[in-house]
Order: structure tokens, then C-alpha cells, then sequence
């Protein structure tokens, strides 16, 4: 395994678990950590998330991949879900609830908006469906074409940046909404394409929809590293990939002192600019497809406030674009989770960061615990006391951005491929802990498949 992320370890667990203890696993990361963008810190003496903040529990109407995955390696009983508490938007001077009966800010039928946006009426039935079979758009054109501004940049927006870092408008429906993309290609009006799209992937009354671990997700890094059984050589760079009759050579380490290991397969998850370095000899065509993603970075400012601090009863909010803040999200640690103890702290984390737009982050980190203190306080009416711990992480091109026909390319690329060597991770198949972690999975089946024909 080229990547040690959570892609990564997923798709070594699943080797682990298919082809039994006489393979050996290798797992190569040039990070000095483990787990990728899962990393739990310490604000205030607790546990807090400085990455990935928790997994969604049902996909497409079952139960999601990482779900399934914690269980087996042992933390079923060590999930915990957020609190039943509405999120908000915060817009022209206020808080306000994010509607339900949304798509990712999508207004399904009879969804109501508040005073949040307008629904303008320009979604007529035009004699066939929104798309022709295969069709992509940008999230953004389609929904402005039948729903107007307001419903992008109010809602949309926000929705879009809070999971993408990106704009409505540069992102691909087919990869950030492939449910509505799918449902799109047969109904005539977005109302009944977000409807469909809805109906299948039912969720049970009460159900949660996000999970984490108790003491923090890091302990699901390490019960997959436990449980794969794999070497796990860290701060070593993959120089050289190359074909061989049997199988593959991996040329690892510095150029001073490079390292031959040799493999039967091989599985890429890493980020695209990596891997499309690393592929360049094995496939030109490849790489060149692989290279053309973008990333997006964002910086995470966590903040303890003292004891007491008064909150508004959400788990958080997000802020469109349109108004006048550095900070995109905020979420509020000790209300979203009801099993933080905020006796000695209460704990809040902000978002900074949107795509094509990264001046704010080159600030320093005491500029921009600054900077998110005076918006956090801003959003919520009054100045804030000065935080007992700050904790800023910064994820310089963390967010891969899906252009419109990001699908197709990755399907290129993939078919372009030996049948033992296969890509895993953000960068082809989705952000979210769950999609990387069924991205890894299938990868490694693709590859045991391949090794055996």
C-alpha cells in the first residue's frame, strides 16, 4: 500500500481479511504519522479532532462501509453519535435553521425555507429529463437554472463548502451528488429528481447519520493497523514504481540510500499530485488524467472557551460566500457531542478556507485563532472571553475539488491500469471516512482479482 490514510489501511484490513496471514502487507507513507487526515489532538487536556471529524453511518440506504469496518475491528460497541440538534446558516445578521426536506441544501418538495431563501418558480417540466444519460454539471448551474440565486448562494454554498471547501459552481453533481445525478438523468424537474433521490436511500425515524469513537477517531487508525497485521514504514517517500514479468518493483527511501522492495500488487492512495508522479512510468495517459485535480486547503482553529461560555442551542453553522467572513463553519463541540465533558471548557472548532480563495490562510496561527475568534463572536452578537487552549491545524491541500466530468476521468484512468496495480482514496471516489474507506475495500478486491487471472 502506497498511502498510509485511511484508504490506505482500509484496503490493507480487506487484504488482511481475503487472502489470510501468508501475505505479507506493506505499507509505505511518507508522513511521519499514521491515518492520514484522522488525527485526534488534546484542547484543554481533551480529546478533540484536528482532522476528519466523524463518518457517516448509512450509504445509499445500508449501512456504510466504515460503519461495517469498525465494527470488525472491535469498536462496535465504542461508537458514539451527535446529539439530535439542529446546525444553522448564518446569514444577514442571523442564525437560521438549515430547512429540512434538503438535498445538501437542495430544497426537495415541500421543503420550508424560512426566510432563508427564495424558491423562485422556473422549475417546469420541459418535456424530458434534466439530463441526457452520462450528462455532468457543475451543482450550481443546474440548481440556479431551476431554483435562482438564492438557493445556491444561501444554501447551497454553504452546504457545498462546509464538506468541499469548494464552489457550487466548479463542483461536480455526478461526484458530490451522485444520487441526484443518477435521479436526474430520469426525472423532469429537480423537485422530483431531489424526491427520487431521497426515496433511495430511505433512512429509519430517529436513525443517526454520523457516528465517531469515543476518545477519538485515532483509535479506529489503530485498531485497523492492529487488526491488518502490516509493516508500516513511515517518513519514507516512494521514488519509483516499475513493472516487472512477476509483479511490481518499488524503489523507497532517499536518493542517497533508495530502497528496492518487491510486490505482487500494488495500491496508490495517495493524493493525485503523488500518484501522478508515481504513475508517470507506468502509464503517461494515466497520470496525465490523475494529475488534472485540484485541491482546495482549509485550516482548522479549535478554540476551549472557559467554563460557562454561552452558546446558542445548535451543533454549529455555516456562512455562504456571500457574507463578510473569514471563517466558513463553525461546530460546537460540547453540544453536537453530549459526551464531552465541558466542565473545565467549552469547545468550538472554525473552518477557514474556501477554493480559489486562500489568501487568509498564508496569516499566522496567531493571526487566525485571532481572526476566528472575532468572526465566531461576530456571527454570535457579542465579543468572546479569550480561550483557555487554541489549537490551529492547517490541511494545505486537503480537499480534492471535483470538476465537472470527475467520474469519467477517474473510470479512464482506473481502465487504463494493470489489473494489479489500483487507486484508492479522496482523490477519486469521495472526501467523507466512508467513501474512503469503500474506496480502499474495492481496490483491494480489484486486486486480488487481478493477481489471480
Amino acid at each position: 500500500m502506497i498511502g498510509g490514510g485511511i484508504a490506505g489501511l482500509a484496503a490493507a484490513h480487506r487484504v488482511r481479511e481475503l487472502a489470510g496471514d501468508s501475505v505479507e502487507i506493506l505499507i509505505v507513507d511518507r508522513a511521519q504519522r499514521i491515518g492520514g487526515k484522522i488525527r485526534t489532538g488534546s484542547l484543554a487536556g481533551a480529546p478533540i479532532e484536528t482532522g476528519a471529524e466523524t463518518f457517516l453511518v448509512r450509504e445509499q440506504g445500508t449501512d456504510s462501509a466504515v460503519l461495517d469496518l469498525a465494527r470488525r475491528v472491535g469498536l462496535g460497541d465504542e461508537l458514539v453519535h451527535p446529539e439530535p440538534v439542529a446546525a444553522a446558516i448564518a446569514l444577514n445578521g442571523g442564525l437560521h435553521k438549515i430547512p429540512g426536506g434538503t438535498l445538501l441544501g437542495i430544497p426537495g418538495p415541500g421543503a420550508d425555507l424560512g426566510d432563508l431563501a427564495a424558491l423562485e418558480p422556473k422549475d417546469d417540466d420541459r418535456g424530458g429529463p434534466l439530463l441526457r444519460d452520462g450528462e455532468d454539471v457543475a451543482v450550481g448551474a443546474l440548481v440556479r437554472q431551476r431554483y435562482g440565486y438564492d438557493i445556491v448562494n444561501h444554501l447551497v454554498e454553504p452546504l457545498l463548502g462546509g464538506v468541499y471547501a469548494g464552489r457550487a459552481d466548479k463542483l461536480s453533481l455526478a461526484a458530490t451528488v451522485p444520487a441526484l445525478h443518477a435521479a436526474a438523468q430520469e426525472e423532469h424537474t429537480l423537485a422530483g429528481a431531489v424526491a427520487q433521490a431521497m426515496r433511495a436511500a430511505p433512512r429509519p425515524p430517529g436513525a443517526p447519520v454520523f457516528a465517531s469513537v469515543r476518545g477519538g477517531l485515532s483509535r479506529l487508525v489503530e485498531a485497523i493497523v492492529d487488526r491488518a497485521a502490516a509493516e508500516v514504514r513511515l517518513g519514507d517517500p516512494v521514488r519509483e514504481l516499475t513493472r516487472t514479468p512477476g509483479g511490481w518493483d518499488v524503489t523507497i527511501g532517499s536518493t542517497r540510500d533508495p530502497q528496492r522492495v518487491t510486490a505482487d500488487a500494488v495500491i496508490l492512495a495517495t493524493p493525485a499530485a503523488p500518484a501522478a508522479r508515481i504513475l508517470r512510468q507506468v502509464s503517461p495517459e494515466v497520470a496525465d488524467v490523475v494529475a488534472c485535480l485540484d485541491y482546495a486547503s482549509v485550516v482548522l482553529v479549535s478554540l476551549a472557551l472557559p467554563a460557562g461560555t454561552d452558546l446558542p442551542e445548535l451543533s454549529g453553522f455555516l456562512v455562504p460566500p456571500v457574507e463578510d467572513y473569514a471563517i466558513k463553519a463553525a461546530t460546537f463541540f460540547g453540544t453536537k457531542w453530549g459526551h464531552l465533558d465541558q466542565s473545565d471548557a467549552v469547545f468550538v472548532r472554525t473552518s477557514l478556507g474556501r477554493y480559489g480563495d486562500e489568501r487568509v490562510l498564508q496569516r499566522t496561527d496567531e493571526d487566525l485563532a485571532a481572526l476566528a475568534l472575532d468572526d465566531l463572536g461576530r456571527v454570535l452578537g457579542g465579543s468572546l472571553p479569550k480561550p483557555v487552549d487554541v489549537r490551529v491545524t492547517r490541511w494545505g491541500g486537503g480537499l480534492p475539488q471535483y470538476g465537472v466530468g470527475h467520474v469519467a476521468r477517474v473510470q479512464k484512468a482506473r481502465a487504463g491500469l494493470p489489473r494489479t496495480l489500483a487507486l484508492a482514496g479522496a482523490a477519486y471516489d469521495g472526501v467523507g471516512i466512508a467513501a474512503c474507506v469503500r474506496s480502499g475495500e474495492t481496490a483491494a478486491d480489484a486486486v486480488l482479482r487481478g493477481g489471480g487471472e
